[in-house]
């Protein structure tokens, strides 16, 4: 496949790494995620553990990721305008919709610690806190390259394809919470 005039050679190649990243991430939460079908189809008593999350906390922080999405991409929409300040403003409410994910997350986390419901509780709560906590990792580091992208932007750098890039990174890790959402809390 030949590079366009309108694509250069490191644009090019940074989106061919990226989707050998994502691809490569792809392995990493099936296998996981497989896992859990698997051993949850295999003996009873998830139901029971399940109950124990918010639906309504999880909805809520899908929502904000979406939301998050959105942002990222008008961002990047803004960037192909050359609308600096607007590339600034969306990655920073990319950037505050994931640490807003993260505060959920955190609340969540916290009020099952002190209820007890720790990940050697039993096999439902190692693989929620593997499978969350493994998204929240990629929330983390969305939030890191973001933030760097923002204060590139606010320096007068030129952030480039770099934001499609990050763009692609983080659209990912919101399809991932897509699928954690209701096998983890919806399907009881």
């Amino acid at each position: 496949m030949a590079v366009t005039s309108e694509q250069s050679a490191p644009a090019y190649r940074g989106k061919i790494a990226l989707w050998w990243l994502i691809a490569s991430e792809v392995m990493i939460f099936g296998g996981a995620v497989g896992s859990y079908i698997l051993a949850r189809t295999a003996g009873p008593g998830w139901s029971a553990d399940a109950a124990h999350l918010s639906a309504i906390l999880a909805s809520i922080n899908t929502f904000v990721l979406l939301t998050s999405s959105m942002t990222m991409a008008m961002a990047f929409a803004a960037y192909q305008k050359a609308d600096q300040r607007g590339v600034q403003r969306f990655l920073l409410v990319t950037i505050l919709l994931g640490l807003a994910f993260l505060g959920i997350k955190a609340y969540e986390y916290t009020s099952h610690i002190m209820a007890g419901l720790v990940p050697w509780s039993g096999p439902f709560w190692s693989f929620y806190y593997m499978l969350t906590g493994l998204h929240a990792l990629h929330v983390v580091a969305g939030i890191i390259v973001n933030l760097i992208l923002l204060l590139s932007a606010r320096r007068g750098l030129s952030t480039g394809y770099r934001i499609e890039i990050a763009g692609l990174y983080w659209h990912f890790v919101d399809i991932v919470w897509i699928f954690l959402f209701p096998l983890l809390y919806l399907s009881y």
